[in-house]
């Protein structure tokens, strides 16, 4: 009778199983199909839009995002490039290149109202995995000089007396009174609260640094997010200075040291301000009050994504994954009352956050972890494909549905950023 149940029960597993991979597949299969639909070309400046010399991708086929961005273009890379279409992702970097060159920085988005701010940088991993694909020394010679532009951006617009830099914009009053009058309303804020026009603007620059910061909004600034140096951010930075050091050994130019002794001294920088010396965690810091923020978040994911955490702190950092992570996937920030709903916050899951976690938890061999938020992000993405037929900008980390905190309607169809991190967790489960 034992044997009876037994095999009855390992039948129902074996059911569930295929029926998962089943559904799965056909997520992935969407996606080979539907991906290509997201290309564009704008070779003119039109009303917004900046001319881009390559084809590019956007986020979503129609009702939504019809610019090239800037962060969600590295993890749309992620999926192209697991996926073979090496021409494809290195048309995104080129045409990102290009902005920088244009500008000196990478704007929010290849649109007009986007030029008073830029994104998490990630040019810089972007060329060195296209490299990595191709192989053209002659073009990652070019793509270094472009980089480095970007980096003197931060280094000069985004730098503060700590040492680490900080997100920021370039508005003008203008600019922030009329992103004050939008973010009042998308976030629900009394407009009695703010007294005088100083109060407005002050406000105003503090959020249009969070949308900078990609997080727009989220707990772990207060709502001064220029009075911060951003974990993420600095290690970003640090994963810039590293790969400046690799490319010029690629190339075979001087200077592979200058870059380490950088990006050495950042990290000591990093483990004094933002290492918090009772839990060994890193936190924002908060370098107008000198203390670090409380917030515990996924950005703390970065320091492993680009190899900046030592061992034991990345021991650390895993050990605590469980304060993040949920049924289906891994949430932005620990679940804490808040005077505020922020989407970027529990229970809301971000496809590029639970990239980073997988990516950063097998950089350090913790392999077992990555493997199960990998496999909790195919089955959630697949079960939510399954019962909407649509893929989204975020989800619910806790139910593995789309009863997402909001401050707007969310985009469709398709998700660029979702469709590559689907990919590459595919891929993770399934190929290796």
């Amino acid at each position: 009778m034992r044997n009876f149940i037994y095999i009855l029960l390992l039948i129902c597993v074996q059911s569930v199983t295929a029926q998962i991979s089943s559904d799965a597949k056909e997520l992935k299969a969407y996606i080979d199909r539907d991906m290509p639909k997201t290309v564009r070309v704008c070779q003119k400046d039109t009303l917004g839009n900046i001319a881009l010399p390559y084809p590019f991708s956007v986020p979503c086929i129609v009702n939504g995002f019809q610019n090239l961005f800037y962060w969600d273009t590295y993890f749309t890379n992620v999926g192209l490039l697991l996926d073979g279409n090496i021409e494809q992702a290195k048309n995104n970097i080129d045409n990102i290149l290009s902005l920088i060159d244009k500008f000196g920085y990478m704007p929010n988005a290849s649109n007009k109202g986007m030029l008073n701010r830029s994104q998490p940088p990630y040019a810089s991993m972007m060329v060195r995995e296209v490299y990595e694909a191709t192989h053209d020394k002659t073009w990652l010679a070019h793509a270094c000089k472009i980089l480095e532009k970007e980096y003197h951006f931060w280094m000069t617009k985004r730098i503060t007396s700590s040492g680490l830099n900080r997100y920021s914009n370039n508005a003008d009053k203008a600019d922030l009174m009329s992103f004050y009058n939008y973010v009042v309303g998308r976030l629900g804020l009394n407009p009695n609260d703010y007294h005088n026009d100083e109060e407005r603007l002050t406000l105003a620059s503090h959020l249009l640094a969070e949308a900078e910061s990609g997080w727009d909004f989220n707990p772990r600034f207060d709502s001064r997010c220029e009075d911060f140096n951003p974990v993420d951010l600095n290690a970003n930075l640090y994963g810039y200075e590293q790969n400046f050091a690799y490319f010029y050994r690629e190339t075979g130019s001087k200077g592979a040291g200058k870059w380490l002794k950088i990006a050495s001294q950042r990290k000591a920088l990093m483990n004094k301000l933002c290492l918090n010396p009772e839990d060994k965690l890193f936190y924002d810091y908060d370098y107008v009050r000198n203390r670090r923020s409380s917030v515990f978040s996924a950005a703390v994911f970065n320091t492993l994504f680009v190899k900046l955490a030592s061992k034991k702190q990345a021991k650390i950092i895993y050990r605590n994954l469980n304060r993040l992570e949920c049924a289906n996937g891994v949430a932005t920030c620990e679940y804490k009352e808040r005077n505020r709903t922020y989407q970027w916050d529990y229970p809301n899951g971000w496809a590029p956050l639970n990239y980073l976690v997988i990516k950063g938890l097998d950089n350090y061999g913790y392999k077992k972890a990555a493997f199960r938020l990998a496999e909790k992000y195919v089955q959630s993405m697949a079960g939510i494909y399954k019962k909407t037929g649509n893929l989204w900008e975020k989800y619910n980390a806790v139910s593995g549905d789309i009863d997402v905190k909001d401050e707007y309607r969310m985009p469709g169809a398709f998700m660029g950023w979702t469709a590559g991190v689907y990919i590459y967790a595919f891929d993770y489960c399934y190929n290796r």
